[in-house]
Order: structure tokens, then sequence, then C-alpha cells
């Protein structure tokens, strides 16, 4: 059957409760340059790829959002070298939820597990 969506993933939201704290915390993760001047409450964007977007959302205005991490990874980031990666994320800003195998799994500030996977 024809779908009018397209395999792909345009973005993806994580709710957050601190936007800039998650803001620091994903840019020091994916290596891109934390630019407090771009934020802009309640959202930030952080670009991935060619298609697909990182939404951080701190819910409305002027309120802080409760955030209920799901136990489960939501979405996972690839990267070429898992020993690399892993040793990247024992520094202390990182909670490792997994022992390494052909992925882990690392906490964000609200909980949320993020995975990092090589396939």
């Amino acid at each position: 059957m024809n779908s009018p969506i397209k395999n792909q993933v345009n973005t993806i939201f994580v709710s957050v409760s601190e936007l800039h704290r998650s803001v620091k915390w994903y840019c020091d993760l994916l290596g891109q340059k934390y630019q407090a001047e771009h934020l802009n409450q309640p959202v930030y964007k952080l670009d991935i790829n060619h298609h697909t977007g990182l939404i951080l959302d701190a819910g409305p205005r002027g309120k802080v959002q409760k955030v209920t991490p799901s136990p489960h990874p939501l979405y996972n980031f690839h990267t070429d070298d898992i020993q690399a990666a892993f040793r990247f994320v024992e520094k202390p800003n990182y909670q490792i939820t997994s022992p390494i195998t052909a992925f882990t799994a690392v906490k964000d500030p609200d909980e949320n597990i993020i995975m990092v996977c090589n396939g």
C-alpha cells in the first residue's frame, strides 16, 4: 500500500525540565558547540543530520515541566566505534545504564535513556 508518510524520522521530541542544562548536556554528548545565546524558551532544536532534528521541549513558558522518563530507550545515536563512545560517556556528566555490548545506554539530565549503537 502506498503511504504519503515518508520512511524517515524528521524530528524527535524530548521533554526536559531545565532547557539550559539539557541543551548543554546534548551539545557535549554530540560534539556540538553550546551557544546559550541561541536558547529560546521553551524549545531548542539540535540539528542531527540532513533529515532528523532533536527538539528539547521544556513545556509552556514560565512553568517547570515535570518529566517522567521512560524506563526504556526511546531512540539511539550512531557511532562507528562503540569502545570509543563508551570511554567518552564514562566521564562524570553521564550516567551509564548498561554494560557495553554492541551498544551502550546513558541517561540524560531528566533520566531519559539514550542508546548509542554501532550497527
